[in-house]
């Protein structure tokens, strides 16, 4: 993508009410005014808080929340070039449970508070099969950890992924660690009795992978 475009989209994303983006410094430094508040001062309904992180362009986010109207959506990641997509199809579509929150992910617990949420979808994260890049695996012990802290005590976190890797890493370690898999599977569009909404919405990505015959992998668990 060109430089221009990118520096258009970034505009844009600041003309768009659904997307937020903090600093580094005012998260840390706990000075961002949302957390907490996200279905007050955002949604304005006490509606269940559902967050996709590394949401790429948005599809995803944007696709749940059109599934579940009475669900509210925060796709989250650092590129929002790249989500600039989602915010502006809900933007022009009016979907009005649905924003974007450009941030790292390993601030999470900054931008989110104790047990505000109730859910969070990881779809088709970078895989890190590298044993040095362990740390960055956003199924990792370190991350387990961040979420929980976000998370209501029965909230539970999903895992999407076209990666055989990602999938027995994350499974491996959360029957080492004693965590609760609810749902696992390693083909989710050839197994019956899949979830409908991971078969029934795609990123563009992945429908790339399933043309290339990839099976696309999904676990749902909780953290204890």
């Amino acid at each position: 993508m060109g430089s221009k475009n990118k520096l258009k989209r970034f505009r844009e994303n600041e003309t768009f009410d659904n997307v937020f983006q903090p600093s580094r410094e005012e998260l840390v430094e706990g000075n961002f005014e949302l957390k907490g508040h996200w279905n007050e001062k955002v949604f304005k309904n006490n509606n269940p808080l559902v967050l996709e992180l590394g949401c790429g362009k948005g599809e995803y986010s944007v696709g749940l929340a059109q599934k579940f109207p009475d669900k509210n959506f925060v796709g989250i990641d650092i590129k929002g070039a790249r989500f600039w997509r989602g915010a502006k199809t809900a933007v022009e579509d009016g979907i009005p449970n649905v924003g974007f929150l450009r941030t790292q992910i390993e601030l999470i617990q900054h931008a989110f508070a104790e047990g505000e949420v109730d859910e969070i979808w990881i779809t088709f994260p970078d895989p890190q099969i590298k044993y040095k890049r362990t740390k960055h695996r956003m199924t990792n012990t370190d991350f387990l950890q961040k979420y929980k802290s976000i998370l209501k005590s029965d909230g539970v976190v999903n895992l999407k992924t076209d990666s055989e890797f990602m999938h027995g890493y994350t499974l491996g370690l959360l029957h080492g660690e004693g965590h609760e898999v609810l749902y696992a599977n390693h083909d989710v569009y050839k197994q019956e009795g899949s979830p409908e909404e991971v078969t029934e919405i795609q990123t563009f990505y992945e429908s790339q992978y399933l043309l290339k015959g990839k099976a696309i992998t999904y676990i749902r668990f909780k953290i204890k």
